[in-house]
């Protein structure tokens, strides 16, 4: 239940912030076509991944590259901490302007940065088991929150805008917004082969809960298309959020629910960073393993905060968030693949 909880969360976090921009950007009608051939993709690589990880039990894919020699495992893992690396920086200083924009406009966002990244680099100090357990009592308490917010969101829209349902443009193909919106598919799957030696989990069960997340990539981009249109949907920065603060509940006492809905998808994002910071500190310590775990974080965090508050504007964060798609395709196909094809190999040998 941690894993899937864990699994389900954190892509939650990711959806409705940058993925709605991207889809809104890359197309201009029909959109639930590039929304699906996405999520095909992703259950497609995700069941490759984890057919091949079941060749190894008991085994994390730092033990699988690193049974084909230092030399090889090197080749598959630094690409990995390369990805690990960028989604970090981006996602720190994408999430940090959001709360600026939302709730501290006067303060500055180093101000906001440190106790975001200093709060992910505790849970991941403290271990895997501790950053399940924060996900797990997370996921109790502020997934209800979520949910009733998300059905709340569908207020004010006119259903209209939905069609034309099948007048198909394939131009998203070409547009590189939509291979940026790949990033709420590939920036939380990975860590199915970390975990491997510290919990177990139901093939069936992550794969279900992956097409539970179908609705919510749907309806994060079609909320606001069907409240303001295609025109003015793509304008806004954060198209959902926006579609969020337009909703009004006479019968609550508060008269913004979009703070809550925002402080529910700004802690599943820190504990998406505290498992980022693991992942990565992890392949780190095994190559050095004299240096400390906690020693490893400390370093990396700081790290990330230097270049985040080096970054000067938005346009830079999208550069990298661009730059970082080449590494992210390739944690995609390559390490699904490669992982399915050393599991053939062995479970050959053995037999």
């Amino acid at each position: 239940m941690q894993v899937i909880l864990m699994y389900f969360i954190t892509h939650v976090g990711l959806i409705f912030f940058m993925y709605p921009t991207d889809i809104i950007e890359s197309a201009s009608r029909t959109h639930w076509v590039p929304i699906f051939i996405g999520m095909v993709f992703h259950l497609v690589f995700i069941w490759i991944y984890m057919k091949g990880l079941s060749y190894f039990p008991g085994k994390n894919i730092i033990d699988i590259y690193m049974e084909k020699g230092k030399g090889l495992s090197l080749i598959f893992l630094i690409p990995i901490i390369g990805y690990f690396f960028l989604a970090n920086i981006t996602t720190v200083r994408a999430y940090s302007e959001i709360i600026n924009i939302v709730f501290l406009s006067e303060t500055p966002l180093w101000a906001t940065m440190i106790p975001f990244l200093f709060i992910a680099t505790y849970i991941a100090a403290k271990g895997l088991n501790v950053i399940f357990h924060t996900a797990f009592i997370v996921a109790c308490v502020f997934l209800p929150l979520f949910l009733f917010i998300f059905i709340l969101s569908f207020q004010n829209v006119d259903w209209r805008y939905f069609f034309p349902l099948f007048d198909i443009d394939y131009s998203f193909i070409s547009n590189r917004s939509y291979y940026k919106s790949f990033f709420s598919f590939a920036g939380v799957f990975l860590f199915l082969g970390f975990i491997q030696p510290y919990h177990t989990y139901d093939r069936k069960k992550v794969l279900l809960s992956a097409i539970l997340l179908l609705p919510f990539f749907l309806f994060s981009v079609y909320v606001p298309i069907l409240t303001f249109g295609q025109a003015t949907s793509a304008t806004f920065q954060f198209p959902f959020v926006t579609a969020l603060d337009s909703v009004y509940i006479s019968w609550l006492v508060f008269d913004r629910i979009t703070m809550f809905f925002l402080i529910s998808l700004l802690i599943f994002i820190m504990i998406f960073l505290s498992l980022l910071l693991w992942m990565v500190s992890s392949i780190l310590v095994h190559f050095v393993p004299i240096v400390k775990h906690s020693y490893v974080l400390y370093f990396l965090s700081i790290l990330i905060f230097i270049i985040c508050v080096m970054l000067p504007d938005w346009k830079v964060v999208e550069k990298l968030f661009w730059w970082n798609t080449y590494f992210r395709f390739y944690v995609i196909l390559v390490i699904p693949f490669s992982v399915l094809i050393f599991g053939v190999r062995s479970k050959r040998k053995v037999r």
